[in-house]
């Protein structure tokens, strides 16, 4: 088994964040806006990569593909079985986050369920017959503001996150729309298991040319269809607290709360919601200091918040659709 890293250097995490804004970028870019050179770039990359601290994925935006139900769940278990749950949870294929809440008593995963049949198994079938699991709060995600995928710690300055991500990401309701073609599955399963392959290699598996995967990938990521991202602890970049915001919002002012949260440099996700809270927002820091802050400075001016539940982070099973070792 590959032995992820413990700690970082700061050019380590420096070059870490700066392909968290940007999972694909060259070496020559990386070196480019971080002052160095690109030979130091590829060097230290590379054994990154290769013990496991950094792993590069894709994951599929609901929005653009209609058969997906995005469903965010919070789920009560008993605390000796909760991390047995959370691993079979993280095994399903269906999942793409899988966190253990402050209590010790809580499991909160976001699913992407492949039509109603599956969201009415999951919550009709599956959860019910599992001893472990008390009860359970569904949350539909409706909308997710991809500002917060900017999130780089704050290792790079915003002049340094401009040139490797030029401009802020668009809201998804105004991305060109995703016509989908018969290569896509195959090259989508390819970034899926290596958000870094070649178009060669994707272009091998999916059975076409380089130029053709390369084409469509740029089409899947201008019309947000795909997000790449960079899964890593993010404690090795200085975040020491995560926490998830359940926060509830007067519905006419959802868009105007969601829009500073979501491009706050403290967020990392954020989405409009279902359920007894509309807006839920994951959030990482240095310290629990910093968090404080957040909530006093951040959502405290806020006007249309009317209630939120602040619940940290005690383990995180998966992350982007992948499982953490």
């Amino acid at each position: 088994m590959r032995i992820m890293r413990q700690v970082l250097d700061e050019t380590d995490r420096r070059i870490a964040a700066a392909l968290v804004a940007a999972p694909r970028a060259s070496w020559r870019e990386v070196a480019r806006c971080l002052g160095l050179s690109e030979r130091t770039v590829v060097r230290r990359v590379a054994l990154l990569y290769a013990d496991g601290t950094l792993r590069a994925t894709v994951v599929r935006n609901p929005a653009r593909f209609p058969h997906l139900i995005p469903v965010a769940l919070r789920i009560c278990c008993r605390p000796n079985k909760i991390r047995q749950v959370a691993q079979a949870l993280a095994r399903r294929p269906d999942t793409v986050w899988v966190d253990i809440l402050g209590g010790g008593d809580e499991i909160s995963t976001i699913f992407f369920l492949e039509g109603p049949e599956a969201r009415n198994n999951l919550l009709l079938r599956d959860l019910p017959a599992t001893d472990a699991v008390g009860s359970w709060t569904a949350h539909t995600l409706l909308r997710v503001f991809p500002t917060a995928f900017r999130w780089t710690a704050g290792l790079l300055s915003p002049e340094e996150l401009a040139e490797l991500v030029p401009g802020p990401a668009q809201p998804t309701a105004s991305a060109p729309s995703y016509a989908p073609a018969d290569v896509d599955t195959a090259l989508i399963a390819g970034l899926t298991e290596d958000g870094r392959a070649t178009y060669t290699d994707l272009a091998r598996r999916a059975g076409t040319t380089a130029l053709t995967a390369r084409r469509r990938l740029e089409a899947l990521l201008e019309s947000q269809a795909l997000r790449l991202a960079t899964e890593l602890d993010l404690a090795l970049l200085g975040a020491q607290t995560e926490a998830l915001l359940w926060i509830s919002v007067r519905p006419g002012a959802l868009q105007e709360a969601a829009r500073p949260l979501s491009a706050h440099p403290h967020v990392r996700f954020c989405a409009a919601t279902t359920g007894p809270a509309n807006l839920v927002v994951a959030v990482a820091t240095a310290n629990l200091d910093a968090l404080y802050t957040f909530l006093t400075d951040a959502v405290g001016p806020l006007e249309a918040v009317t209630a939120i539940d602040t619940t940290p982070l005690l383990a995180t099973v998966k992350r982007t659709g992948l499982i953490r070792h």
